[in-house]
């Protein structure tokens, strides 16, 4: 039975990787090299990959980024699409370059003609192309008819360029409605569910720095997943990208949507605690970091003995704090009670095993 049963929309193939309908939700970042730089390009790739990412997009400014394309494509460990504004050509050359995907705002690329040849050249390569919808650049017509950015106005803007495109025969379509405002962005993609069934790109665009833009998407993102709304995520963020790929592991994981990855339990400290609880987590959560067990796992860090032993012993691996130590429990079982200089390290070496296990 599915948590959080998800909207059906109809797919679309970014490389090797199946979005919409009932696939799993995929993770997107974009890079924040000069695409022209392959050799960089490739390195933060590479890193956002090994972070958890499956989906790069890369800005393609002018010719010498879209002749970039070509070399950064071919040594790429995942799906590129290439993100184009301003000049249709730039497009044409992503797609010749190979691409897995385009993304484009509405209105902003050209004329009919100029969509016109774009959708032809991405249906000939048999690529998606994602309409990007942004509240800070929403088309003077529709910011006069709505009297600002509404969500009414982002779904009619995704809704008229989707309607251009299926004029010339091209259906593979995804849409992002992406707005700072949470109000706003959360209406536009319940709006957009019921309108289309095409596949949902879900974020808050200019979020933040790391801290609060991570809150910011979390409540955003979170809302919609949780409303099974959403197909592909990025979280936006003024950090290194690999910050976005973690926070959205982080929510897919919270929601029980993400199969792999640590959850982690810590309780609030209060006058019963006896341990140094809060460095303990911290230093829990840290050490783990860098460790990817081989399936989901739970670990608790709890501080007292009203709630810890019973969350302690209900994970995967606990530890319930008392005065001076703690006991460990792994799989609900009491393994012992261990001095407090003790106690941490036990814990650590337990969960690296705990993480090899199938």
């Amino acid at each position: 039975m599915e948590l959080y049963p998800r909207k059906q929309t109809r797919t679309v193939n970014i490389g090797s990787l199946r979005i919409g309908g009932k696939a799993p939700i995929a993770i997107q970042s974009m890079n924040n090299t000069r695409t022209q730089d392959v050799a960089a390009s490739l390195e933060q790739l590479q890193q956002l990959y090994a972070a958890g990412c499956q989906i790069g997009r890369l800005a393609v400014p002018d010719q010498e980024a879209a002749q970039a394309l070509a070399e950064i494509v071919k040594k790429s460990p995942m799906p590129l699409v290439a993100d184009i504004h301003f000049d249709y050509r730039l497009a044409l050359a992503a797609v010749k370059a190979g691409v897995s995907a385009l993304r484009i705002n509405p209105g902003n690329i050209g004329g009919a003609d100029r969509v016109r040849q774009v959708a032809e050249a991405a249906k000939a390569a048999g690529i998606p192309i994602r309409i990007g919808v942004n509240g800070g650049s929403l088309d003077k017509r529709i910011l006069a008819r709505y009297g600002g950015i509404t969500a009414e106005g982002l779904c009619e803007s995704a809704l008229e360029q989707a309607a251009l495109l299926e004029s010339f025969g091209f259906s593979a379509i995804k849409i992002s409605l992406k707005c700072t405002e949470l109000p706003v962005m959360l209406a536009a993609y319940r709006r957009m569910s019921e309108l289309s069934d095409y596949p949902l790109h879900i974020g808050v665009t200019e979020a933040g720095t790391l801290e609060r833009g991570s809150l910011k998407n979390a409540i955003g993102i979170g809302a919609l997943l949780s409303e099974g709304i959403g197909d592909t995520l990025r979280v936006s963020l003024t950090a290194d990208p690999v910050e976005e790929v973690r926070v959205a592991k982080e929510i897919l994981q919270m929601l029980g949507l993400e199969q792999s990855g640590w959850e982690f339990v810590s309780c609030p400290t209060c006058g019963r605690t006896c341990i140094d609880l809060i460095g303990l987590a911290q230093r829990v959560e840290k050490e783990l970091s860098v460790i990817t067990p081989k399936r989901r796992r739970k670990v608790a860090v709890m501080g007292c003995a009203v709630n810890g032993p019973g969350e302690a012993s209900d994970a995967d691996l606990g530890l319930a704090g008392g005065a001076d130590g703690g006991l460990i429990f792994r799989y609900g079982q009491k393994i012992g009670f261990f001095p407090e200089a003790e106690l941490l390290p036990e814990f650590l070496r337990l969960a690296r095993a705990l993480a090899e296990e199938e």
